[in-house]
């Protein structure tokens, strides 16, 4: 008799950790060890609805979604931020993509505390757990105690569908409506940035989006020959509501910028399905990826546009600098400094932490470099996503879990 095996995550959401709940579901489905229910949950105010739109290669998942926990099960499993860790099954395992910054609240430490075994996304998450720590004051100020992680963590990397993920000629391109809009945009060279835009003031966003346009517009303002910038970006949802307001961000950048002439942006919205995103990026026009980021706990877009070939323009620090090979990559310097009180968020991002600030004339060089010397870049991206493919597949996260498991979990079947 197989061990149950409960997941509660928000697998059924646009969302990153949506993605990361299908991967696991799905890697713990092929195991073949356990008798797997999931009890599905939203994730903020981000899209619900992705099983059913994309029925033909979810639709699996469907008869294992339950609706509340009637019985202890063997194993427990909750994908989300630690905080919200509870034990509930005889083992109890916390999966996090984890933290973007240099440390986390002690809420999250306590979270850690609560499970048998956790699991991260990066080796950036992994050391930001382990060296975080706070004292226990008394109402006296005298020290009693400590909150410092004291159960097992271990990184679990996101891995890619190498099916889905992969290079395309333009005759393979499926989506003609998608094709049709890329290839609207007159300029034949477009950097892409694909994330959301979170709360912050200009530059202090975590994506860093606001900070993004402001330096492509810097860098190619009053030039005859310049690259188009695509947002695959929203606030919170794809709403006109949310669309209205994206563009008034970008306007307000914009006229900040004193310019005769300025290169232009495109927003892209709406909900897309995996090879959707795969053909956006592999779109003739789309020419390389790029993102100002202060912090990631994987940055998965960033793997998953690898896979492509193209090059890519990141930050040289958190979690995209596992599986970005500095090599094969335009990393951007910088430094590492306190978040801004426009960008914190209670029990997350809070005070005192610190990520990254990109160094705007490094990426201003790396920029103009990868527009004007191509060809070069190019094969770069081939060798990055050669890099990408052989050590962050999905099949590679799969052994990475089976192996975990055998080794932590007393009773694995």
């Amino acid at each position: 008799m197989k061990n149950t095996f409960i997941v509660s995550c928000p697998i059924d959401t646009y969302s990153g950790y949506g993605a990361r709940s299908r991967d696991f579901v799905k890697a713990l489905i092929e195991l073949d060890k356990y008798e797997i229910k999931i009890l599905s949950q939203r994730w903020g105010n981000i899209a619900w609805g992705f099983i059913e739109d994309n029925e033909e290669e979810w639709g699996f998942l469907k008869p294992l979604i339950i609706n509340e926990v009637t019985k202890q099960p063997d194993i427990w499993c909750q994908i989300t931020v630690p905080n919200e860790f509870q034990k509930v099954g005889k083992y109890n395992i916390g999966l996090t993509a984890g933290i973007e910054t240099t440390i986390c609240a002690p809420q999250w430490i306590e979270g850690l505390n609560r499970m048998d075994l956790n699991l991260v996304s990066s080796e950036h998450s992994k050391k930001v757990f382990e060296t975080t720590g706070y004292e226990q004051k008394n109402e006296h100020g005298q020290v009693i105690g400590h909150v410092k992680l004291e159960k097992p963590i271990q990184v679990l990397m996101e891995g890619a569908n190498l099916d889905i993920y992969k290079p395309l000629s333009r005759k393979d391109l499926e989506y003609k409506d998608l094709f049709k809009d890329i290839n609207s945009i007159p300029e034949d060279f477009a950097f892409l940035f694909m994330g959301h835009w979170m709360q912050g003031d200009v530059g202090e966003d975590r994506k860093n989006v606001g900070l993004l346009i402001k330096t492509f517009y810097e860098m190619f303002k009053n030039k005859k020959k310049v690259p188009s910038l695509i947002l695959k970006t929203s606030i919170t949802n794809s709403s006109n509501v949310g669309r209205r307001e994206i563009l008034k961000r970008i306007n307000t950048i914009r006229n900040s910028v004193q310019a005769k002439r300025l290169p232009n942006i495109y927003l892209l919205q709406g909900e897309f399905n995996d090879k959707e995103i795969n053909e956006l990026y592999n779109h003739p026009k789309v020419k390389a990826m790029i993102s100002l980021t202060k912090g990631e706990g994987f940055g998965r877009p960033l793997l998953e546009f690898s896979l492509t070939n193209k090059p890519i323009i990141a930050s040289n620090w958190s979690g995209q600098t596992d599986f970005l090979n500095a090599e094969f990559t335009a990393l951007i310097n910088g430094t590492v400094k306190p978040i801004h009180k426009s960008a914190q968020i209670k029990d997350m991002l809070v005070e005192g932490s610190q990520w990254f600030y990109p160094d705007l004339q490094h990426a201003f060089m790396l920029m103009n470099d990868v527009f004007s010397n191509y060809k070069e870049w190019k094969v770069k991206g081939k060798r990055q996503g050669y890099h990408a493919r052989t050590n962050f597949s999905f099949e590679n996260m799969k052994e990475s879990l089976k192996q975990s498991l055998n080794k932590n979990i007393p009773y694995s079947s």
